[in-house]
């Protein structure tokens, strides 16, 4: 087998035991008093050619994620193998050179514009940089612009000139500019309208076919994820908890979670009501995460084990799960029950802790 062989057999990206904590500093000296678990031990691969979605409440850590498998954030612990190099082992130079294949294109494709220089004097700056098409760079700037579906004399404008969606465009023909392998979309469309939003996702897929791209694509919308992704991960406080073939994962999720994160999805018709699995509070705070499953304080089917151990990532490439009681193992009887309303719960919960109390007085 040939080099290139190898080199395409082997996953573009592949993250091990990958960590992120920041240090929360107080007191007058500053010290270390705890660290915010922000990504907590994330196993992940991303194929050539693979469009990877990425979901999750806000604040569960996917952006933090991104930008630590770009090596934009030094990680904690873990490792990052990008086109089988150990990025965490690359010296400051080679590593400016290794993210020449590896982009990023942010939420608000405003800010991430600098209003001081034109859209041209944008696109020729990572030409420059790279000492990419050199003495041609006039000409590149036209093509990456007619690509994205702008007029070359754009290259005059400024940022404030364009529209949202417009100026995503430029984000995305700035990400190109380069040539690269793989592009981290972190929320590249939740800025825009719902109709903009269907322009530049369709773009991205033309892109990712025409270049043979690969695409992190993190976002809160599963009905935008759902259109674009060939894979889904599902990320909670720090972990991903189920991962899997796109059409799988929405047909038949196994984590408590990803369940309920589906029944979120808004319904066409308001007559109909969802039966499924209902989270009740918030998510837990990534400072203190609860012990064992994170889940456990607002799963309905959490038990002992729950709280102690904490569920490995198990399964195939086509679907893996860290949850001890997957929804396929758990009995029909408790799924055939209609979805407990939050009122219900609580009172549920009144009673069970009021029957553990009397027990303990008549004890």
């Amino acid at each position: 087998m040939t080099t290139s062989a190898l080199s395409r057999s082997a996953p573009l990206l592949q993250a091990k035991g990958l960590e992120k904590h920041f240090p929360v500093r107080r007191g007058f000296f500053g010290r270390i008093q705890d660290y915010v678990r922000a990504v907590d031990g994330v196993d992940l691969t991303l194929e050539h050619g693979e469009i990877l979605g990425l979901v999750g409440e806000s604040g569960c850590g996917k952006s933090t994620l991104g930008r630590v498998l770009l090596r934009l954030l030094e990680p904690t612990g873990g490792s990052v193998h990008f086109d089988q190099q150990d990025l965490r082992g690359l010296s400051t130079k080679a590593l400016r050179a290794e993210r020449r294949k590896m982009q990023l294109i942010f939420q608000d494709p405003y800010s991430s514009l600098n209003p001081r220089m034109t859209i041209g004097q944008m696109l020729t700056e990572p030409l420059k940089v790279h000492a990419l098409h050199a003495g041609n760079e006039a000409t590149r700037v036209a093509e990456l612009l007619r690509t994205v579906g702008l007029r070359p004399e754009h290259a005059q404008r400024y940022a404030h000139e364009f529209s949202g969606g417009q100026r995503q465009r430029v984000g995305i023909a700035r990400a190109l500019a380069v040539e690269p392998k793989l592009i981290v979309c972190d929320e590249a469309v939740s800025a825009l309208d719902v109709s903009v939003q269907a322009q530049v996702i369709n773009l991205l897929q033309d892109l990712q076919q025409q270049f043979g791209l690969s695409y992190l694509f993190i976002a809160h919308d599963l009905a935008v994820v759902k259109h674009i992704a060939t894979r889904v991960a599902v990320m909670y406080l720090g972990r991903i908890v189920e991962i899997g073939d796109k059409k799988r994962l929405f047909a038949a999720p196994e984590h408590p979670y990803t369940h309920a994160l589906m029944q979120a999805i808004p319904l066409p018709d308001p007559t109909i009501t969802r039966q499924g699995v209902l989270l009740t509070g918030d998510v837990p705070s990534p400072l203190k995460p609860p012990s064992g499953c994170h889940l456990h304080t607002r799963c309905l089917y959490a038990q002992d084990k729950c709280r102690q151990v904490t569920p490995a990532l198990t399964g195939t490439r086509e679907h893996a799960v860290a949850c001890h009681f997957p929804l396929n193992m758990t009995t029909t009887a408790q799924h055939s029950q209609p979805a407990l309303t939050p009122s219900r719960l609580r009172l549920q919960r009144l009673q069970s802790a009021f029957q553990t109390k009397v027990k303990t007085d008549v004890d």
